[in-house]
Parts: structure tokens; C-alpha cells; sequence
């Protein structure tokens, strides 16, 4: 290894603290070190490529470093860096808010711009919760959100979080909110299937409403998968439904399409599969096309005329980030937004994604592999230690941590959630890309098998 990284993984050790990972399982290993990326590919200290299957955690829409966009970088920072956004406005601003205006449901006509997906989802739930005191709905102080859901990690979004996983250390912090089963169609709580599902799922909900809809603010979800959760693809009809139950009973509804905006699961948003009008949309990752930190929550006027009054009424929504609307950030979105239209991006994927959802089922030949799910551009392999009983695998065998340290020998980022391996790609990949990412996944998958067989 070259003297100069070798410094640098010292000094990485010595000093920095990575997200989501336990750093003594680099006591012996060595963290990955990503010299360059380009397309589809990040490249290592020693120039190996490896495919993006993971969008770097979601975001990499068009591929990594797209000429339009590092223009538009270059471009924007010749004239304006940053700007604070509480009195002063920008054009780039303007005209991103009135193009996501323009892409979204007729109801929504306001955009408040933060920093990421924990914050655009932080943002809706106090828009929501205020709205209800700025109305005199004082008793209007809790929120309902799925188990498996995610939603972030700061101390609101974890509250209405339903992956104990990642948050139950911080249990003592969160507020009381309630959660309603998940729609997890492989580990059904009723015992159903996707054939004779009847949605038995929403009664718990349906039931909350009818004893507690006076005191809810609004529910919280992720539309047609729950990412974090283990991608977790539930029907359409389920979604409806819900959005159906909660106007009867006048709760706002938060759609948090995060992970799932900008053509991840086939449409523009998840939303557009639906049908439905939310009252709130949380967009992030994928805004910038993956470049810069920008998010965005959605709302409707009439959401926003509740907080539209003289300064001394105490109205006003009190909440902002020192880079909100930040011009560069701004710029990368605008300039993602035009890949779209100038590279027919939906339209030229639709045959890789028709390849990728019929592909995945061939991954239940092995074992291991106890369900496979998928939508748009996401597959995901859920691994069991008993097919036949759903068995899942101790924690202490790590089968998910197996498969990333295979995958890496084979040139894949194949980043588990727990023991679900998943595939989540860039838009820009073809079908001679996702035939090659396949193979190799199905390689480690039958390799990590073939060592837990002994």
C-alpha cells in the first residue's frame, strides 16, 4: 500500500468516527478508501471499481460526478456562494420551489427548504403540530407512524421511528406517538398472503382513529416502501386506504419520499402510483441528484395561512438552518431536474427495471434467500436461516456483514440492512450493467451460503 494512505488510514483511525458503524470491526480491516467515483462506479486507492448498488445510501441519481451538474456548480459559485435565508431570497430558490410546485399534487403550493431527510421530516411534523395549536386544536399533540418505519435520526423523526435497531438507545428522550403494524406482507401479523390479503393490517388504525382521532396531528409514512425498515414493498391499495381513513377523520398526512423520490420506484414520486394528495412531502437524497446536502418539505396554502399573521399573534413557525436554500445546493437540484427531461431518464430506465423486477425472483433458488421484493429501481433479498419457517439468523452470525466483505471482493457495495442485502441504482444503469450487478450478487449470495453450510 502506498506510504501516503496508509498515513491517512492512521489518521482516520486515530480521529474520525463513522456513521452506522461499529469501528472495532475495523481493528483488523481496514476501511474502504474511495479515491474517485464516475457513472456507476467508486474507484479505491489501488484504482479498483465497484459498483454503486446502493446509490451511495440513496442519493445518486444520474451517477456520480455528471458534467451538467459540476458545471452547475462552477457556475453558481462564480456568483453566489450562500446567503441566509430568513430575509433574503435567490433566484435559483424561486424557481426550484416553483418547479416543485409544478411537479407535485394541485393542493400543494409551499416549499420550506432545510438540510437533509431528518430535517425535512423534522420540519413537517412541527408544521403539523403547530398548525393544529395556530387553529385552536390545542389538543392535537401526537402523532401515529408504522412499525419498521424510519424517518431519521434526529429526536422528533426517531420518536415516530420504528426501527428499534437504529434508535432504542434513545428511547428516554422521545415524546409518546403511536404506531400501527407495518404492512409486511412476508411476515404478515395476521398470517395472510398478497393473494388473500383483506388489509386486516389497517384495523388497528382504523380503531385508534375512532377512539383518538381529537388528539392526533397526523401520521407519518413512507409511501409504497419502507426503506430503512428492510425494504419492505407493500401494495398500493394499502396506501389509499390509509389516505382514506385519515381524511375521515382529518389528519394530516405526511408522505416522506425521501428515499423514494425522483424516480426510485418507477415514477417521478412514489406518489403519482396512488393517486393520493398529502398534506406533506419530505424530499432529500435525491434533490441534488446526490451532489449536495438540500431538502425540502411540501405543503398545502392552507397549511401555510394558519401560520400567516400580524408578528405579534405567535404564528410564526420558528425553525430554520444556517444553510436553508443554500445557492449551490439549489443549483445542483435545478440542473438535476433538467437531466431529467434532457436525458428522458424515467422513460430510458423502464427497460432496466422491468429486467431488475423480473431478475430477482431467480435469487430464491438459494436457501438462504427467504423472499425477494422489489419496485422501480430497488430489489432486495431477505436472508433466512429456515425458508420454510422464516427463520431469521442469529445476530451473532452476521450473515449481512458476510455479504458486504464477499461483495467487495467481487467489486459490489452491497451496504445490508441487518439481513436484508438490497439493491438500490442509479437511474443511469443499463442492462448490460444491471446483468453484470446481478450475477455477482447471486455469486455472493451462493458463496455465503455455501459457508454457512460449512
Amino acid at each position: 500500500m502506498d506510504s501516503r494512505y496508509k498515513e491517512l488510514l492512521s489518521l482516520d483511525r486515530a480521529h474520525l468516527w463513522h456513521p452506522y458503524t461499529q469501528m472495532k470491526d475495523f481493528e483488523k480491516d481496514d476501511l474502504l478508501f474511495i479515491k474517485r467515483a464516475k457513472g456507476i462506479f467508486l474507484y479505491d486507492k489501488d484504482d479498483k471499481s465497484y459498483y454503486d448498488t446502493i446509490s451511495s445510501w440513496w442519493c445518486i441519481i444520474h451517477g456520480h460526478c455528471h458534467p451538467k451538474i459540476k458545471k452547475a456548480i462552477t457556475n453558481q459559485l462564480d456568483l453566489l456562494d450562500q446567503v441566509q435565508f430568513a430575509a433574503t431570497t435567490h433566484e435559483g430558490a424561486i424557481l426550484l420551489a416553483k418547479k416543485l410546485v409544478e411537479l407535485t399534487p394541485d393542493n400543494i403550493t409551499r416549499v420550506f427548504f432545510s438540510d437533509d431527510g431528518s430535517t425535512a421530516c423534522e420540519v413537517a411534523l412541527k408544521m403539523s403540530f403547530q398548525y393544529w395549536q395556530n387553529i385552536g386544536k390545542k389538543e392535537k399533540q401526537k402523532f401515529i407512524s408504522l412499525h419498521h418505519g424510519y424517518h431519521g435520526d434526529t429526536i422528533g423523526t426517531m420518536a415516530v421511528g420504528g426501527t428499534p435497531g437504529f434508535h432504542s438507545p434513545f428511547e428516554p428522550l422521545f415524546y409518546d406517538s403511536y404506531h400501527i403494524p407495518s404492512p409486511y406482507c412476508y411476515r404478515c401479523s395476521y398470517n395472510s398472503s398478497p393473494e388473500k390479503c383483506s388489509f386486516l393490517c389497517l384495523e388497528p388504525l382504523e380503531k385508534l382513529l375512532k377512539q383518538s382521532a381529537s388528539e392526533i396531528c397526523a401520521l407519518i409514512i413512507e409511501p409504497l416502501i419502507q426503506a430503512a425498515g428492510g425494504m419492505i414493498v407493500y401494495p398500493k391499495e394499502y396506501l389509499i386506504r390509509l389516505a382514506d381513513l385519515l381524511k375521515r377523520y382529518n389528519i394530516h398526512l405526511i408522505f416522506d419520499e425521501v428515499a423514494t423520490g425522483f424516480g426510485r420506484t418507477g415514477s417521478f414520486f412514489a406518489l403519482e402510483q396512488v393517486g393520493v394528495k398529502p398534506d406533506f412531502i419530505c424530499l432529500s437524497k435525491g434533490l441534488t441528484a446526490g451532489c449536495l446536502p438540500l431538502a425540502a418539505t411540501l405543503t398545502t396554502e392552507e397549511i401555510y395561512q394558519a401560520f400567516y399573521d400580524d408578528y405579534e399573534k405567535g404564528k410564526t413557525f420558528f425553525h430554520g438552518h444556517t444553510f436553508t436554500a443554500n445557492p449551490v445546493a439549489i443549483a445542483c437540484a435545478l440542473a438535476s431536474l433538467e437531466i431529467f427531461k434532457e436525458e428522458d431518464s424515467l422513460n430510458r430506465v423502464k427497460p432496466v427495471i422491468d429486467m431488475l423486477q423480473g431478475e430477482k425472483y431467480r435469487f430464491m433458488d438459494l436457501d438462504i434467500v427467504g423472499d425477494v421484493r422489489g419496485i422501480g429501481m430497488i430489489a432486495a433479498f431477505e436472508l433466512v436461516k429456515n425458508k420454510e419457517k422464516k427463520e431469521s439468523f442469529p445476530s451473532n452470525i452476521r450473515v449481512g456483514w458476510k455479504v458486504y466483505k464477499k461483495g467487495l471482493n467481487e467489486g459490489l457495495i452491497l451496504r445490508p440492512l441487518g439481513d436484508v442485502i438490497y439493491l438500490l441504482l442509479p437511474l443511469i444503469t443499463t442492462e448490460l450493467d444491471l446483468s453484470d450487478i446481478l450475477e455477482k450478487t447471486y455469486k455472493v449470495l451462493k458463496g455465503v451460503q455455501e459457508e454457512l453450510n460449512g
